[in-house]
C-alpha cells in the first residue's frame, strides 16, 4: 500500500502562486508515475501534471508553462502553480502508479480557491 497526502491549498488571488506538496509513505518503490489531477465542481477528474521516477515529465495544455511537477527525496511530489486563474480553482489530488501499472493510489484531495 502506499498513503498519499496533499498539503498547501487554499485560497488566493489571480496571478498569484501556490505550491501543493504530496507526502508518500509505505511501498513507494513500487511507483513510477506520480501525478496531480484537478476536479474542476461538475467536471471530471482530469490529469494536471505527471512525472516519472526517471524525471520524464507530462503537462497538460491549460497549465503548461505555469504549473511545474518535481520530486524531493523520494517521497515528496510538489506541484508550484503559478499565473493562477479562476479556472484553476479545483480540487487537486496527488496520485501514484506503480510500474505494472495494476495499481493506483490516491491521496484525499485539496481544494485551491482561484478569485479573481
Amino acid at each position: 500500500q502506499v498513503q498519499l497526502v496533499e498539503s498547501g491549498g487554499g485560497l488566493v488571488q489571480a496571478g498569484e502562486s501556490l505550491r501543493l506538496s504530496c507526502a508518500a509513505s509505505g511501498f513507494i518503490s513500487r511507483i513510477n508515475t506520480w501525478g496531480w489531477y484537478h476536479q474542476a465542481p461538475g467536471k471530471q477528474r482530469e490529469l494536471a501534471a505527471s512525472i516519472t521516477t526517471g524525471g520524464l515529465t507530462t503537462y497538460a495544455d491549460s497549465v503548461k508553462g505555469r504549473f511545474i511537477i518535481s520530486r524531493e527525496n523520494d517521497n515528496m511530489v510538489y506541484l508550484q502553480m503559478n499565473s493562477l486563474k479562476p479556472e484553476d480553482t479545483a480540487v487537486y489530488y496527488c496520485n501514484a502508479i506503480t510500474y505494472r501499472r495494476d495499481r493506483t493510489y490516491w491521496g484525499q484531495g485539496i481544494q485551491v480557491t482561484v478569485s479573481s
